[in-house]
């Protein structure tokens, strides 16, 4: 899943607007940048609208650097289950503090 930055929403900071495969867009709350294996990776929540549940999955994007001369950043999906488990364990550790994790299973 490609995703792109269409900035942030000005009134509350942390929140991205992206668009997903379809042209949709989706809210994400911004939670955390992860610094692993030398590239940077964003740990967002999806906003939920109103009656949906909450799953408390987060979502993890690899910051696409590629264009250089760019003002905004992209985002694209991260496939390998490796980094997506080391980026989030990072995150577990740093915020282990203010979140109470548990596992999916």
């Amino acid at each position: 899943m490609d995703e792109e930055n269409n900035g942030f929403d000005e009134e509350i900071s942390n929140i991205i607007i992206l668009n997903d495969e379809n042209g949709n867009e989706v809210k994400f709350e911004f939670l955390d940048l992860i610094e692993y294996e030398s590239e940077d990776y964003v740990v967002l929540l999806p906003v939920l609208e109103d009656g949906e549940e909450d799953d408390g999955e987060v979502v993890i994007l690899k910051v696409d650097d590629s264009e250089e001369n760019s003002e905004e950043e992209s985002y694209v999906s991260v496939d390998d289950e490796e980094t997506l488990t080391a980026v989030f364990e990072i995150f577990k550790e740093k915020f282990k503090e203010e979140f109470n994790f548990t596992d999916g299973e």
